[in-house]
């Protein structure tokens, strides 16, 4: 049979109704030969076991091609029907572990990848099925823990194989000090290791850091430097095991040297976005409130360059990236559905995050510039900021839009998907805390002029005093970012309230072909993803009613 495969025998099939019958011919070979396993013990594999993976590739083959939504519920009561016969079998689960982060479902991941009992350098080679999702559908619990668990591994080997080389000048085993040092090198320059790295300090600064001082007491605890970038650019190695899942596909169809090229390529782009967004929000505290006078702004002290010169240096190199990432994506690269999943770049554009972020740190250029010149002679500045405001409701408006719709839909036992939902909900939250550390700042620069305009109302005893435009567009964006912010809130309540209906209402699964058995591990599965989109969104609505307060209280 897999040579059939190899073949591309299954491939050529023209009709559904074939590759169905060839589905159902594999699993009763699989049931057939689980009569010959019954005396296997649960540490073994049972001897059919690759008629259900030949199965579950098939079907594959019918979701991702010909977008057969059925096919994929029908992928994961096999593999669950097999893993509880099978339950030590690893490609049960790495396939478990693929599917459920394609429909966006990273709960029961998190068990599943444990449960592989992962040793060592397996951390960096196939650790990526998991971290490639942590942070992507809203677990941020779940996410955190995942991330601390790949970092603890390549900390642990810092310090070991320290040891390791001592042990060996002491022993006299001197040939193997070059290998422990390519080792180590191997893993400090680690693609994922990396990746993982900014996506937890990233993940850190949204759970923690709600205003301006928590932000820059957690970057200072992070160690965070605006002006240093500790990545190995030029050294990073992809010790991705990407042929990790069994393959019987043809040629034409299996993953190639030039998936893999791509697939570092574009891994690499988007871990220079992540990389340069941090450093930029770690720059906010750092750049402070001006206590200079006007047109005083200095390019340079003792030779370094100001804050806010390298805050516009990383900017531009993140216009720079992003581009590469837009022109990467016009490629539009199929990677094998078993070979390496894309990155979060194509999401991060399409759902607007990218824009709004970057929005978002020319508007803390332009604040800048008017704390550095004053509110005096500053009209054409206040004008832009004004602008700056308005485009970025918008683009906000356009975020929120693109969060709404039912993340999971049943109708007449027919199951829908929509995980790209709940990416554009976790990106929103994420825009919305760098707006509300951007807002901090904006405020921490405004507010003491506020004051100095009241005062000397009092002292001159006039009924009104004109207020620079500023001031009045801060208020209205204050207000337009509460708005938006309750309204998703809103949206997240109905989405919770629709998946508990599903959830308690009794599933009626019509599908004729499924035996009694199967529609039991259909249900299974089927809650596992519902379980894992409710606490998803109770996650996501618990982080913007933080973010919500934090913003109501920023009132100039």
């Amino acid at each position: 049979m897999q040579l059939t495969r190899l073949l591309g025998l299954f491939h050529t099939m023209d009709e559904m109704a074939q590759k169905l019958a060839a589905v159902q011919d594999l699993m009763l070979r699989y049931r057939h030969g689980l009569d010959f396993g019954k005396s296997c013990l649960k540490t073994e594999l049972q001897f059919s076991d690759y008629y259900c993976l030949l199965a579950v590739h098939l079907l594959l083959d019918l979701w991702l091609e010909a977008g057969e939504e059925s096919a994929v519920w029908q992928c994961l009561t096999l593999l669950e029907e097999g893993l509880t016969a099978s339950p030590s079998n690893a490609q049960f689960k790495l396939l478990l572990i693929r599917i459920y982060c394609m429909l966006g479902a990273f709960e029961p991941v998190v068990e599943l990848y444990s449960s592989l009992d992962a040793k060592h350098i397996q951390h960096d080679t196939i650790g990526y099925l998991l971290t490639r999702y942590a942070t992507a559908f809203g677990h941020y619990a779940a996410a955190s823990q995942s991330c601390n668990f790949a970092l603890r591994f390549f900390h642990s080997n810092q310090k070991d194989t320290s040891e390791y080389i001592i042990q060996a000048y002491k022993y006299g085993a001197f040939e193997k000090i070059p290998e422990f040092i390519a080792f180590r090198n191997r893993l400090n320059a680690s693609l994922h290791f990396a990746q993982v790295r900014t996506e937890r300090m990233l993940l850190d600064l949204l759970l923690e850091a709600n205003i301006s001082t928590s932000l820059e007491e957690s970057i200072k605890s992070m160690g965070l430097s605006l002006e240093e970038d500790d990545i190995p650019w030029k050294d990073l190695r992809d010790n991705r095991d990407l042929t990790v899942l069994f393959n019987w596909d043809p040629k034409e169809k299996n993953i190639s040297e030039e998936h893999r090229k791509y697939s570092l390529e574009e891994e690499t782009t988007w871990l220079r976005i992540r990389s340069l967004t941090l450093r930029l929000i770690s720059g906010l505290p750092a750049l402070g409130h001006s206590s200079q006078p006007k047109n005083s702004e200095k390019t340079t002290e003792n030779g370094v360059s100001s804050k806010i010169d390298t805050v516009r240096t990383l900017l531009r190199q993140l216009d720079d990236t992003v581009r590469s990432g837009k022109w990467f994506l016009q490629k539009n690269i199929q990677y094998p559905v078993l070979g390496p999943p894309p990155s979060r770049m194509a999401s991060f554009f399409d759902s607007g995050s990218c824009q709004s972020q970057i929005s978002l740190f020319y508007l803390v250029s332009e604040i800048y510039e008017l704390d550095t010149n004053g509110l005096e002679d500053s009209t054409a500045i206040q004008e832009r900021i004004g602008n700056c405001f308005k485009s970025l409701l918008e683009q906000l408006t356009d975020q929120v839009n693109k969060c709404k719709g039912d993340l999971l839909e049943i109708r007449e036992g027919s199951f829908k998907t929509h995980p790209h939902i709940l990416e554009n909900l976790v990106f929103f939250v994420e825009t919305i805390s760098i707006v509300l550390w951007v807002c901090s700042y904006s405020d921490a620069v405004l507010r003491p002029w506020k004051s100095s305009l009241q005062k000397k109302k009092k002292k001159k005893k006039e009924s009104s005093v004109a207020m620079p435009p500023v001031f009045t567009s801060f208020q209205d964006y204050v207000s337009g970012l509460q708005t938006l912010t309750s309204n998703v809130i809103d949206h997240l309540k109905g989405l919770e309230i629709n998946l508990t209906a599903l959830k308690l209402e009794e599933l009626y699964i019509d599908n004729n072909s499924l035996l009694q058995e199967e529609k039991k591990f259909t249900k299974t599965a089927l809650g596992k993803v519902q379980s894992s989109y409710q606490h998803a969104v109770q996650e996501i609505g618990e982080l913007l009613k933080k973010r919500l307060d934090s913003i109501k209280s920023l009132k100039v």
